[in-house]
């Protein structure tokens, strides 16, 4: 049997999975990121992403629902509160639809969830899955593409603000948020995965897990690539591109 590697060998395994998996290299991120995508692929990239958004809390109350220390559950219960956040301020959910009304979208019309590409739906419930079904370790460790997430948050505010009119402080808080709550999520994360996958066969467990994970991102922006760019072929019960636009996007202040 092989021996499990060192604590810093898995800790730089989990990290190689990022480096060469992660979705921050897809070509429909290279686009928004540079401000080539056309009003109708940042709107559908906003749609799309909202399912993904507002099942995270889902994913994260399943994990709770399964775990028997009260200190697990403590310290993982502020994940869905990030998301979810109190009645008046509403949490990263309702940060994401302030940018879906930037961009010009209804907001009822994105939370509805109509329009989402059955290529994102079955993504993102399959993550649900995992993580209601698989061991907790396998669970926490497919949370840890937050270890790769500051760095694209950080691309993201700097591309749209410099390529795209709607995008202000408003519009971006979701991603100016999560700079502060993905390092602390994966610290504790990242720790969990360090100190239980004590055997190969529970660092391999873990390490698959992640790289399911990235392909759960990477699957959501293939599917946004081929409805919405190349070949431009929407599947039936996609968004078409018109329903649930109330106006133009949100334009900067003249005085900026």
């Amino acid at each position: 049997m092989t021996t499990a590697d060192d604590r810093q060998a898995f800790h730089a395994r989990l990290l190689e999975i990022g480096k060469q998996r992660y979705h921050d290299k897809h070509p429909f991120h290279a686009m928004l990121h540079s401000g080539g995508c056309t009003t109708t692929q940042v709107r559908a990239w906003v749609i799309n992403r909202y399912y993904y958004q507002s099942r995270i809390p889902m994913k994260d109350a399943a994990f709770m629902s399964r775990c028997d220390d009260p200190d697990l559950r403590r310290a993982w219960r502020s994940r869905i509160e990030d998301h979810d956040g109190d009645v008046e301020e509403g949490g990263g959910i309702r940060r994401w639809l302030r940018l879906a009304e930037a961009v010009g979208l209804d907001p009822t019309y994105v939370a509805s969830t109509k329009g989402v590409l059955p290529s994102t739906r079955f993504a993102v419930d399959a993550y649900v899955s995992f993580v209601r079904e698989k061991p907790l370790l396998e669970a926490v460790a497919s949370s840890l593409t937050e270890l790769f997430a500051p760095r694209i948050h950080s691309e993201r505010i700097a591309g749209l603000l410099e390529h795209y009119a709607f995008a202000d402080e408003s519009a971006l808080a979701y991603f100016r948020q999560r700079l502060a709550e993905a390092p602390r999520d994966v610290e504790f994360g990242l720790a969990f995965v360090l100190d239980r996958a004590d055997t190969r066969e529970k660092q391999d467990a873990a390490a698959a897990a992640l790289a399911f994970k990235t392909d759960v991102l990477w699957s959501q922006l293939d599917a946004l690539y081929s409805a919405y760019v190349s070949p431009g072929r929407i599947p039936p019960g996609g968004w078409d591109g018109t329903e649930g636009v109330v106006r133009e996007p949100r334009a900067r202040e003249a005085a900026e």
